[in-house]
């Protein structure tokens, strides 16, 4: 191993060498200050005689004098089953005063990609516990789900909510003897101590730590660390789907910390920019992140991704939102005048989306009726939100009894099925009979998009004033 004394320039949080012999693209770097400290980094550009370090720890105290050694390898995370339950920080090092991780094996922080031949497609059922998502916008294993929220809004809450509440509903008696055990990684970035310090006294308090590992990258802690925190996530992630089984739900915020880290190392490193001043290759730098969710033929486990971003200035034409929908399968959308009307939580189904919910719910899965009670949920929602509009302008007695009932339907739609507060856990047959309890407020001629043996199975008439009296 040879160790340099050739720093030539420092730049933000780059160190650049001069070298007399070939070095590997992302090998790991120590560099040994004067002061005796060892910070870690990684080759972030070669060339025949200088490379690029970017620092993890940062560069402050580092000058000319300092030591570099290559190690010859890529970073590598330690990987073991034991890391359930515990709290690292984003270079994957223990913060939770525990013991050391003696790890299984060390894999590669890159990962490797899923062949497609191989990839299963996504077809089971996780439930969050949120009607709003369970009911309207259903996760799938091996499915990658963003939320789209924005700054100020309750997006970490709601990410809480489904760490503790997720679960893989049982399987077929005799399908599996063990079934597969579920597990969550939740991956911070960028997030200030106060989030840290909710994060953890949530999983502690609510016990959900114990099935989860956790790692924090804080908003004081480097850029250039927040680039590897979620790839360490994401191979702890893969360690305990594909090799020992577990079904793993992979939550990442705030993706927006992860793409402004890129855009400060492009800047450092003078690269031309591209949209807004992010770097051109971002599309394909988080594609390599939300690719890696997935099923594989043969293998019990999967790997679900809910990446979380803050869209800047509301705005989901931002490069962040919008490759993010390119890649991924769907999104849930955080609305702001929910929020402001103490919807909990206040997700907008109508421009949420789920692409792979069809191939997720209905019998055997959910249940026989989940599809036609979205479908119908959903148009009679729209509907009413179209004549909000409407009544700003004529007044309400202008519409006739059934936009009226649409109307109503609106309303308590917002208020039962989708604010359900932070610490209510629905399962699927809650959330499908609160559904038809809403739909039993139309008539029947208007529920249209359902089998009419589903209508007579389930639909219920409502009550006169009369008849509530008498009961």
């Amino acid at each position: 191993m040879k160790e340099y004394q050739t720093i030539t320039e420092i730049s933000g949080p780059l160190v650049f060498v001069e070298t007399d012999e070939p070095v590997g693209y992302d090998e790991i770097v120590e560099i040994e200050t004067g002061d005796g400290q060892t910070r870690r980094g990684q080759v972030l550009e070669s060339a025949s005689d200088y490379v690029a370090i970017q620092v993890f720890e940062g560069t402050e105290g580092i000058d000319r004098e300092a030591s570099v050694r290559f190690l010859g390898e890529t970073m590598k995370m330690p990987v073991t089953e034991d890391l359930l339950g515990r709290v690292m920080d984003g270079t994957g090092q223990p913060i939770d005063g525990g013991p050391e991780i003696v790890p299984d094996e060390r894999q590669d922080i890159v990962g490797a990609a899923i062949n497609p031949f191989s990839r299963e497609y996504p077809e089971e059922f996780i439930q969050t516990g949120v009607s709003a998502i369970d009911g309207m916008n259903t996760l799938v294993r091996g499915q990658k789900l963003p939320i789209f929220s924005a700054s100020g809004l309750p997006h970490n809450d709601l990410a809480l909510q489904i760490a503790r509440q997720a679960s893989v509903p049982e399987e077929e008696e005799g399908e599996d003897d063990d079934g597969s055990e579920f597990a969550v990684i939740f991956g911070a970035m960028g997030i200030t101590a106060e989030e840290a310090n909710e994060f953890m006294d949530d999983f502690e308090r609510t016990g959900a730590l114990e099935r989860s590992v956790v790692f924090m990258n804080l908003a004081d802690d480097p850029a250039v660390e927040r680039t590897i925190t979620p790839r360490l996530a994401l191979t702890t992630a893969e360690y305990l789907a594909f090799e020992k089984d577990y079904h793993v739900l992979v939550i990442l915020t705030d993706m927006t910390n992860y793409c402004e880290a890129l855009r400060e190392i492009g800047a450092a490193r003078e690269e031309v920019p591209g949209r807004r001043g992010y770097p051109g290759y971002m599309y394909t730098d988080l594609a390599q992140l939300y690719e890696r969710a997935g099923r594989i033929e043969g293998r019990d486990g999967s790997v679900t991704q809910i990446p979380i971003l803050t869209m800047p200035g509301d705005d989901d034409t931002h490069p962040i939102p919008d490759l993010t929908g390119y890649i991924t399968e769907g999104q849930i959308y955080i609305d702001r005048d929910l929020n402001s009307q103490g919807v909990q939580p206040p997700i907008n189904v109508l421009p949420s989306l789920s692409r792979l919910m069809d191939d997720g719910i209905g019998e055997g899965l959910t249940r026989a009726d989940h599809a036609d009670v979205k479908d119908q949920i959903f148009a009679a929602y729209a509907e009413g939100e179209d004549l909000r509009d409407l009544v700003n302008i004529v007044g309400r007695e202008a519409l006739s009894e059934l936009d009226n009932k649409y109307l109503d339907f609106a309303d308590r739609f917002e208020d039962e099925f989708v604010d359900q507060g932070f610490d209510t856990n629905r399962d699927i047959d809650e959330t499908l009979e609160l559904g038809w309890d809403l739909l039993s407020m139309l008539p029947k001629d208007a529920l249209n998009r359902i089998d009419e043996e589903l209508i007579e199975e389930h639909y219920r008439e409502e009550e006169t004033a009369e008849e509530v009296a008498a009961d």
